[in-house]
């Protein structure tokens, strides 16, 4: 089977649809998967329902799927950086399920690993467990999470080979080999693929097993918040 394809658009193909499950990897502008999601956005698909350790910022990221109306439904656990997102979502056009982060981490590795449901004391009398079924284990009381299993994810890597195993680099390796776990079909786009080689296996940290199609992607990297120190002027 060859996984790596030209473009992300042809990486996507056949595989999106309205209505479906979409997880993608990366925090904020970190270590996202800029030209899988460009692919989405230009494929047209609507209505659907997308987990994210966030939404990107306004125009930028998993943003610009919610600048072209195609989110539906966003499960995620933090979205202070986009405000069309805020402003969608308190008019009652987004329909939002916040996560605790931990928890959103352990329910897309669950549902990679086959596990359907685990027990957390994380939310428990909190408007998070509301509607959730909990149990008692030592006396204490446990909130019931369901694990996440997507249609489709997305995951930006910093080096692949052709047999599809990842390599992250620093804060890439957040979401990613979790998302990575959780997609029925999982695409990845990276900076690096090898030719002729392969991944040292110590290096590995998402197996090929994981990883359906791959595409390179060379495009310059989003920065969020810059930050620098004030001008000495003396």
């Amino acid at each position: 089977m060859v996984k790596l394809r030209s473009s992300a658009g042809d990486a996507l193909s056949g595989l999106l649809q309205n209505g479906m499950t979409l997880a993608v990897g990366g925090f904020g502008l970190s270590g996202i998967p800029s030209d899988l999601i460009d692919a989405v956005r230009d494929s047209g698909v609507t209505d659907l329902t997308v987990v994210s350790n966030n939404m990107g910022v306004d125009g930028k990221g998993l943003g610009v799927l919610l600048d072209n109306n195609q989110v539906r439904r966003v499960l995620s656990s933090y979205v202070g950086e986009n405000k069309l997102f805020a402003t969608r979502y308190l008019d009652g056009d987004l329909e939002v399920e916040f996560v605790p982060q931990g928890t959103l981490a352990e329910r897309l590795r669950a549902g990679g690993s086959g596990i359907p449901a685990f027990y957390t004391p994380t939310g428990v009398g909190t408007p998070i467990a509301e509607g959730k079924p909990t149990a008692e284990f030592d006396g204490k009381t446990y909130l019931l999470e369901r694990g996440i299993v997507a249609d489709v994810s997305l995951v930006h890597a910093w080096r692949a080979d052709a047999e599809g195993n990842l390599e992250y680099r620093h804060t890439a390796r957040n979401f990613n080999p979790l998302v990575a776990m959780a997609g029925r079909v999982t695409i990845a786009e990276a900076e690096t693929v090898l030719d002729g080689e392969f991944l040292d296996p110590d290096h590995v940290v998402t197996p090929g097993i994981f990883v359906h199609r791959l595409v390179h992607t060379t495009r310059e990297k989003f920065i969020e918040q810059r930050t620098v120190r004030t001008r000495d002027e003396r």
